[in-house]
């Protein structure tokens, strides 16, 4: 009998108020889905990368951010929330939830510091548990617009997670895992990750960017192949 390969070790490198990470999550995990026929599969792990990390509690208005950051026009940033929204419904499967990008000219963006210790929390739970959050966490943000360093959104996403609230409500008071998260974060900037999504495949293949599902697919292809 033959032995089933071993899944390939995937690092989600994400922030969890970028967009194409959004994107990218879905493109990989519908890539994975087509896979799994063919006996390719994989452990996804979400590790920390900060876009805004010295951001203010209170955050920053989007179309503020977008303009200062990288000099787009309020237009310009508006037409790239709609090809962002299309994208993200397109990439998350039609299972009845999909998602819905809901960010308009007056959304804010936040310091992500407090959500990747409760991501570090989770994943230490289980994998599944740490993919829930994940997608929690995305929903908060994107299609709720609530303030992500407020520990009620945070414990919230934690609940509608299927987490402990009480622990998640710990965990954020008590500064739990910051250390790891900082540690984490170096550690992937010592690699080379300046942007998100990074998708790391067996600790030496990059796949960047929000990729489509067909991207996904090829590359993991070719790398389970290689692996």
């Amino acid at each position: 009998m033959t032995a089933s390969p071993k899944p390939l070790q995937i690092d989600f490198v994400s922030d969890v108020v970028c967009p194409w990470c959004v994107v990218g999550l879905g493109g990989l995990e519908t890539a994975l889905g087509a896979l799994a026929a063919k006996g390719i599969t994989a452990e996804i792990h979400f590790q920390p990368f900060e876009l805004n990390p010295d951001m203010a509690p209170e955050g920053e208005n989007i179309t503020e951010h977008i303009g200062r950051k990288y000099g787009a026009t309020p237009d310009q940033s508006a037409k790239n929330r709609t090809m962002i929204r299309d994208r993200a419904a397109e990439a998350w499967p039609d299972d009845g939830k999909g998602f819905e990008m809901r960010m308009g000219p007056d959304s804010r963006i936040w310091n992500t510091f407090d959500a990747h210790r409760l991501l570090h929390w989770a994943g230490m739970i289980g994998r599944a548990e740490q993919r829930a959050l994940k997608e929690a966490l995305f929903r908060a943000h994107f299609t709720d617009n609530h303030p992500l360093p407020d520990a009620d959104v945070l414990a919230g996403a934690a609940e509608a997670a299927g987490l402990d609230r009480a622990e998640a409500e710990a965990v954020l008071a008590d500064g739990r895992h910051a250390a790891e998260v900082r540690e984490a974060e170096a550690l992937w900037r010592s690699r080379g990750i300046t942007g998100v999504p990074a998708v790391v495949v067996e600790g030496k293949w990059l796949i960047s960017g929000g990729q489509p599902a067909a991207v996904f697919e090829e590359a993991l292809r070719k790398i389970a192949g290689e692996a």
